[in-house]
């Protein structure tokens, strides 16, 4: 079975982004979609030819990875935001969380912004710690490389230069008040029930 990509055309016309920088930032995750496949099916053939102690299969291996969380991480990322985008709301399982968690959404909002404006190339992710029952705000350097086992991921900002040059520039922090207005909370909550 193949992946299939996900149409996220429903976001044109977000407001803060341009469909020019959307639709590019489709693309690029079609791109992680298509890789993710045709590595499986690489790793398939060399499988089925008995080639499963090769180099080749063993880079292989270590590039699905890069391609299958570049595929996920993108379809979190736009999953979570909306044009019409539901708004916190501190009473719902998610906002009370957050206020054990973090004190309060602006203290929240304060370290995930911190966080999204770090140097460097990225991903942001509110990640649900369920054993031992705590959020946690973490840095993904690269797709593969950074993520907490066995945490589940809530919310996830895209802060790789793609997802916003085009329209910003290097004004990250811009970007960054454009996108948390545009967090459709009810999915972030749907994520952690």
């Amino acid at each position: 079975m193949e992946y299939q990509a996900k149409s996220f055309e429903g976001l044109l016309g977000l407001e803060g982004l341009t469909d020019q920088l959307l639709s590019n930032h489709f693309t690029l995750y079609q791109g992680y979609v298509t890789n993710t496949n045709k590595v499986l099916g690489e790793i398939s053939r060399l499988i089925s030819e008995d080639k499963a102690a090769t180099p080749e299969f063993a880079e292989l291996k270590r590039r699905l990875g890069w391609e299958w969380n570049g595929m996920r991480l993108h379809e979190l990322y736009f999953e979570g935001l909306s044009k019409t985008p539901k708004e916190f709301d501190p009473a719902s399982v998610v906002g009370q969380k957050i206020a054990a968690e973090f004190g309060s959404y602006d203290s929240f909002l304060s370290q995930l912004k911190a966080t999204a404006s770090m140097r460097g190339i990225g991903w942001v992710v509110l990640y649900f710690d369920r054993a031992a029952d705590k959020l946690v705000i973490s840095w993904i350097n690269e797709h593969d490389a950074g993520h907490l086992a066995g945490a589940e991921p809530l919310m996830v900002l895209d802060v790789f230069e793609h997802a916003y040059m085009i329209d910003y520039g290097l004004k990250r922090a811009d970007y960054l008040n454009t996108l948390v207005k545009a967090i459709d909370w009810t999915v972030i909550d749907s994520r952690l029930k």
